[in-house]
């Protein structure tokens, strides 16, 4: 009897420790992405307020992209798939300061927006996309509901999305666009819980290891993930309601 409420004593202990490393996981997450959008939103203003400083990528009137203007546009989905082939050769600090740089070239190539949509209509879609960002991603969170067979369907959804919206950089159709940005915040929706709950198994499956090394890069790609689900359901909600200039 002694010994059986000693082994119940020290899983008790193991899970109390690895809720509370799950916890101060979740809020590395968090704030690795708080600020990486933050640079974000600031470079994209400091950029998309200056017509001089916008006219490196586009023209200030018509918002066409040059040659520079298209490089910093597909810069940031080069870096993902880069940063996904590298992370295991990082440190946790290189993978952290790739990370920003990341924000920073994605502040560039959304900075179009500050002249293409009223500043009103932008901050009023980001706060919509915050509530809804946090409560998806609650539920993701806390829900007892296995949701990993979401993976397969969003991904191919999402790799679908990809595929229209470069080709629609070309047609430029309206109509297409459209379509885009409601299935886009479906999907994005859709990975926003999923990569949360994704995130979470990740770190509980892996806890007992203490590999802080791999724990500390596995936060920074848990930020990024839910950092590219946030940008991207910001994006498609500011294309359906954002009030053109």
């Amino acid at each position: 009897m002694a010994e059986f409420n000693t082994i119940r004593t020290a899983a008790g202990t193991r899970s109390a420790q690895v809720d509370a490393g799950l916890r101060a996981h979740m809020n590395k997450v968090y704030g690795t992405m708080s600020v990486g959008m933050l640079l974000t939103f600031a470079v994209a203003w400091a950029v998309g307020t200056s017509p001089a400083l916008l006219s490196v990528f586009r023209n200030p009137a018509t918002l066409q992209p040059n040659i520079l203007g298209y490089i910093v546009m597909f810069a940031p989905l080069i870096m993902v798939f880069a940063f996904g082939a590298v992370l295991n050769r990082l440190s946790a600090a290189a993978a952290q300061l790739f990370f920003y740089t990341f924000a920073a070239v994605m502040g560039l190539s959304l900075s179009w927006i500050f002249m293409a949509f009223t500043g009103f209509s932008i901050w009023q879609v980001f706060l919509i996309t915050s509530i809804s960002f946090a409560g998806l991603s609650l539920w993701g969170y806390t829900t007892k509901k296995d949701i990993s067979g979401w993976g397969s369907f969003l991904i191919m959804g999402l790799i679908g999305l990809i595929v229209a919206s470069i080709v629609n950089i070309f047609l430029a159709s309206s109509a297409i666009m459209f379509a885009i940005s409601v299935i886009g915040v479906l999907i994005f929706a859709g990975l926003t819980a999923y990569d949360t709950q994704d995130i979470k198994n990740e770190y509980v499956a892996h806890a007992h290891h203490g590999d802080s090394e791999w724990l500390g890069k596995s936060a920074i790609m848990g930020a990024l993930r839910l950092y590219l689900d946030f940008i991207n359901m910001f994006m498609m909600l500011l294309h359906l309601f954002g009030s053109r200039e």
